[in-house]
């Protein structure tokens, strides 16, 4: 035997180390993760978002259609945490991203504040399947990236700080800490403090304690903040109810179910009318619905992938892996938001709490489906939650949507008052179609008054004429009796 064939290793002695099907479906070892960490990000991000299986039904519950039709509490649960299970287990086996998915705030308001009012509950979920759709045929086309490109920056931003701005609204009123005067006509102030222009009651202490203990739990980056406050001002609230015989709750009384556990609701899976809004609210209105969802929901997330995606270290060259699929997933969320009946669905800013727990790949997002899953045995629970104890994590929340107005050019004339319109008339006018339209038209015309019609756009400008036509709807209507 010769010296180099003693020294030569035989191949047989070298260990080789198999990859799990775990390893090779979430690439763990390539993006330098573990199986641990995968699951304590996931579950890290349903405590940050489990709070949306009890705000959703608040939201969707607080508005009738039509028909005077409201939403049963217990289906809405349901819902929402069947939606987000599917989705969030999909983004993870098809994005592999550890991005999870649940009913959007802000767009729930639109279907429940906008839409609800101008059709039936299936008509409007049949426009959130068509949403769906129209996000998915835009992302396989690459349409997608062309309005996103159109659409300025400054007034993406104007849009997410005015839905800011209105769930906190939302929140305020359902908690009965503001209210409408009822003849604002008498008055300078269309709304006040209170139900008299004071605050009273144990139900809005129940609101207080909530609103300042979710604060503080945020600022101090308590993991399940808006959970936890939510938690603990049920709790309150049912002492009071249940040991004190307080009443004035509202919809929803704090008392105690008498099952914890109970079969879910199916009730609304599948009831939708993919059309029939066009013929209740009008061809033209119901068009500008459908804008304004698919305009909310692809923004919206889009801001959101990129954002977590960096934070993960997941982008590449600015680039995030597999986005054609987190796009495609993200699109079939509305769909499913549509179908289930629990609102368009789509990716969940705190699923930055999973990521800075050290979430990686798909692998958390499993784990935090199969968690929403979870949920869908306790929907009894759902209903013990009034809106005092609820409604603090809409002011919050808003709170937060509102702080991007950080990023905005306030210097720059072409972008102050349309801004400024945007983010004002969605909460002024409770409805974010008209902030958009506002906003759209405004930039439109600066640009076309200032000499700049070429920076404005053929397409911009095609969808500030359609919000025109939106607004003088009456009027065009008019021509044509």
């Amino acid at each position: 035997m010769t010296q180099t064939e003693i020294d030569t290793p035989v191949a047989e002695e070298v260990p080789v180390q198999r990859r799990s099907p775990l390893e090779k479906l979430f690439e763990l070892r390539t993006r330098q993760t573990t199986i641990g960490r995968e699951v304590r990000g996931g579950v890290t991000t349903f405590v940050a978002m489990a709070y949306i299986v009890l705000l959703n039904p608040l939201i969707l519950g607080a508005s009738a259609d039509i028909t005077g039709a409201r939403l049963s509490a217990a289906q809405v649960t349901t819902a929402t945490a069947l939606a987000a299970a599917v989705m969030t287990v999909l983004m993870g086996l098809v994005g592999n991203a550890p991005l999870a998915l649940a009913a959007g705030l802000g767009i729930n308001g639109i279907v429940a504040f906008q839409m609800a009012p101008e059709m039936t509950w299936a008509q409007a979920f049949g426009l959130v399947v068509l949403e769906g759709v129209c996000i998915v045929l835009m992302a396989v086309s690459g349409v997608r990236e062309r309005i996103m490109n159109a659409i300025p920056r400054p007034l993406k931003t104007a849009i997410t700080v005015g839905i800011g701005l209105y769930i906190a609204l939302v929140g305020l009123v359902s908690a009965g800490f503001v209210s409408r005067v009822p003849d604002a006509a008498a008055t300078p102030v269309p709304v006040r403090l209170g139900t008299d222009g004071h605050l009273s009651g144990w139900p809005i202490v129940v609101f207080c304690v909530g609103l300042l203990l979710m604060i503080v739990l945020v600022a101090r980056k308590v993991p399940g903040a808006v959970l936890i406050s939510i938690g603990v001002a049920t709790v309150l609230a049912v002492v009071l109810h249940d040991g004190f015989g307080v009443g004035g709750w509202g919809r929803t009384d704090p008392a105690l179910p008498d099952h914890v556990v109970a079969a879910p609701d199916f009730g609304l899976f599948g009831h939708v009318d993919l059309f029939g809004g066009f013929a209740s609210a009008g061809a033209l209105a119901a068009t500008v619905f459908l804008f304004t969802l698919v305009l909310s929901g692809f923004f919206d997330a889009m801001g959101t992938i990129t954002s977590v995606s960096d934070e993960a270290g997941l982008s590449k060259n600015g680039k995030v892996p597999r986005m054609g699929r987190i796009l495609l997933v993200d699109g079939a969320g509305a769909i499913a938001g549509g179908v289930t009946g629990s609102s368009p669905n789509t990716v969940f800013l705190e699923s930055a709490a999973g990521v800075g727990e050290g979430a990686r790949t798909g692998l958390a997002s499993v784990v935090t489906g199969l968690l929403f899953a979870g949920t869908l045995l306790f929907t009894p629970l759902a209903g013990v939650v009034p809106a005092q104890a609820a409604a603090p994590a809409l002011v919050v929340i808003g709170g937060m949507m509102v702080a991007q107005c950080r990023t905005i050019p306030w210097h720059d004339p072409d972008y102050t008052i349309p801004v400024f319109l945007t983010a004002a008339l969605i909460p002024f006018t409770y409805s974010i179609t008209n902030g958009v339209g506002a906003g759209l038209i405004a930039f439109v015309l600066i640009k076309i008054g200032r000499g700049k019609w070429r920076e404005a756009g053929w397409l911009l400008s095609l969808l500030a004429l359609v919000f025109a036509v939106y607004f003088a709807i009456d009027g065009v209507e008019a021509l044509f009796r």
